[in-house]
């Protein structure tokens, strides 16, 4: 898998960007499902960074997070551990062995649904909670390039503009078979798959000009 998979894209943004602001809301929302639960808690991040957390100035006491990546990062401070794994394998992690396993824009990163099968089963496996956040297939700028309607472009158009073309995050990709596999990389989700992968969670709609632009599937009742 491309090591995209497990890239928090967002990032690499300013902190002023509405992609941050965004960011911060749903944080907030997040902040609110963790006060359901009693300490210590234990959450499973997939596909996270520190300086994520670190950005929404997360501080809580007996929270611990683990950082789960293709490649495990080193030196980070309490209370965050690193380690690497496949979203679609969490096999170091026993059955219901977490108490929240949270994932921010990885699971359309998957490249099939085959793929993003795998990962929403070893979420329901692992989890005792979960709140895992994609982006809405459906809403017209697409979040990866940041062009208008570049989801429902023909793949071999899509590869020509990322091999000649700088857009949104992604960049301009010389190399055919490199642009190839990013473009090939993203399956965007739609609400009704979504609810198919987590059958029995809530849905959480996060709008912007009266648009879905992504979902939460969550297992709080807030």
């Amino acid at each position: 898998m491309s090591g995209k998979i497990f890239q928090q894209i967002a990032d690499n943004q300013v902190e002023n960007s509405l992609s941050h602001q965004m960011r911060s809301k749903r944080f907030t929302f997040f902040k609110a499902c963790l006060q359901q639960l009693p300490k210590p808690i234990t959450i499973l991040d997939i596909g996270g960074t520190h300086s994520f957390w670190q950005s929404m100035q997360f501080n809580e006491a007996d929270v611990s997070i683990i950082l789960l990546n293709l490649e495990e990062a080193q030196q980070l401070p309490h209370p965050f551990t690193s380690v690497q794994g496949d979203a679609t394998a969490l096999t170091q992690f026993a059955d219901q062995s977490i108490d929240i396993v949270f994932s921010n824009s990885v699971i359309e990163h998957l490249f099939n649904w085959e793929n993003q099968q795998k990962m929403a089963a070893e979420v329901l496996r692992v989890g005792k909670q979960h709140f895992i956040q994609t982006p809405n297939y459906w809403f017209p700028i697409e979040p990866h390039w940041v062009f208008p309607l570049f989801q429902f472009l023909p793949p071999i158009v899509k590869r020509w503009m990322t091999q000649h073309l700088s857009l949104g995050h992604i960049g301009k990709i010389n190399n055919p078979e490199m642009a190839k596999k990013q473009v090939d990389e993203i399956k965007l989700l739609t609400k009704n798959e979504l609810v198919q992968l987590f059958p029995q969670s809530r849905i959480y709609e996060e709008k912007f000009a009266g648009f879905n632009k992504s979902f939460i599937a969550h297992s709080f009742s807030v």
